[in-house]
């Protein structure tokens, strides 16, 4: 427990006589002089095994990130991630990760993950059932698309309670 000692200073009005040029008193005028209050302000933190311990009980949930093409063996590569079942979007984790989310338009037109553009699409290849349901924005941006593509600012991952393995393509549309 860390203990912090703070002083506010509150202007407090005060009444006075000023001087004028021939030395002669005018009337009382009204002055502001600080005055110093004391506060005392206690933190408590929580210790490094309660927060450890509190972190591992929670669900969560793996992540693959398949990589847009293949490479030259034919396999795509893959990005591995996780993350706390229900508490982070789909798109979050993968910027958190450093993990390609956007194609060359999508880096430079992209809404910030608002959901009004559209340019985070990803599909779902696995694991679909660990994620919320499509959202309006979704079913006005992927009407004409597979039922497996998502738009990865509206995806929440996990529902606090399951846990589990989604595999994620990135960018579907290039994916041959």
């Amino acid at each position: 427990m860390a203990s912090l000692s703070l002083t506010s200073i509150t202007p407090q009005p005060t009444t006075g006589f000023s001087l004028k040029k021939n030395n002669n008193y005018s009337n009382p005028t009204t002055k502001f002089l600080p005055k110093k209050r004391h506060v005392v302000l206690t933190l408590a933190t929580p210790s490094p095994q309660t927060s450890s311990s509190t972190t591992s009980e929670q669900p969560e949930i793996e992540l693959e990130f398949l990589g847009p093409k293949p490479g030259s063996d034919g396999s795509y590569p893959v990005d591995k991630a996780t993350a706390i079942s229900g508490q982070k979007l789909l798109r979050n984790i993968m910027l958190d990760n450093n993990i390609e989310l956007y194609a060359a338009y999508g880096k430079v037109m992209n809404c910030g993950g608002f959901g009004n553009c559209g340019t985070c699409i990803v599909e779902i290849v696995d694991g679909k059932d660990l994620l919320n349901e499509r959202t309006k924005d979704e079913l006005r941006y992927l009407k004409k698309k597979p039922e497996s593509w998502r738009l990865a600012c509206r995806t929440i991952v996990g529902n606090k309670e399951n846990s589990g393995k989604v595999v994620v393509q990135r960018l579907p549309q290039w994916k041959k």
